[in-house]
């Protein structure tokens, strides 16, 4: 009996490369469905909707809330972020594996309302790895900046309770170890479905 269809959530802290590990494994072409967050943030200079994010302003992420239509949502940095259910939803109604992108708290739940999701664990090489990537990055303030560092290192402390934790050290190396994860767990006898409580 073949396996049902994935949810795969990728996480980790800020600074972690998890964007950048979801830009590469949808560059590979795979037949994964890669659901787009929904964020009250502020774009950023040059930065457009659709691909990574869904800028919506704090009244209508309250209407998605209200009428269920998330499947996570959190507060992060001041800002309200939120995985939306419907794409999920249609995507394994149709087979597909679906990749998700959150923060540490967002898979946590994820993983409380859909226990058969493989939850992966992305962190850098090393603690001053992560300080560089976090202090390298434009438009934070310094307040801002000292916020990322100090969740990022206690979401380090949380890596333990996640399915799988793989080092982004070298990008292809980590994108490789993912698939490679991904495939196990399709051939892995009795999987549960995906059920979305």
């Amino acid at each position: 009996m073949a396996a049902g269809p994935l949810l795969v959530v990728l996480t980790g802290p800020s600074g972690a490369g998890k964007d950048s590990v979801r830009a590469r494994l949808k560059s590979l072409g795979r037949p994964y469905a890669f659901i787009v967050t929904t964020t009250t943030r502020p774009r950023r200079a040059g930065e457009q909707g659709g691909e990574e994010l869904t800028f919506v302003s704090r009244a209508q992420f309250e209407r998605l809330l209200e009428r269920g239509g998330l499947l996570e949502h959190a507060v992060v940095y001041g800002q309200r972020y939120g995985v939306p259910r419907a794409p999920v939803q249609k995507a394994l109604a149709r087979g597909e594996d679906v990749v998700l992108r959150t923060d540490v708290q967002g898979a946590r739940h994820i993983k409380s309302v859909a226990p058969a999701a493989i939850t992966i664990f992305i962190a850098p090489p090393s603690e001053e790895e992560l300080r560089r990537r976090l202090l390298s990055r434009g438009g934070d303030s310094a307040q801002q900046q000292a916020l990322r560092l100090r969740l990022a290192q206690e979401e380090m402390a949380s890596a333990s309770e996640f399915d799988h934790v793989v080092i982004n050290d070298d990008l292809e190396r980590c994108t490789r170890e993912i698939e490679d994860i991904l495939a196990r767990e399709r051939a892995r006898p009795g999987s549960d479905p995906i059920v979305l409580q």
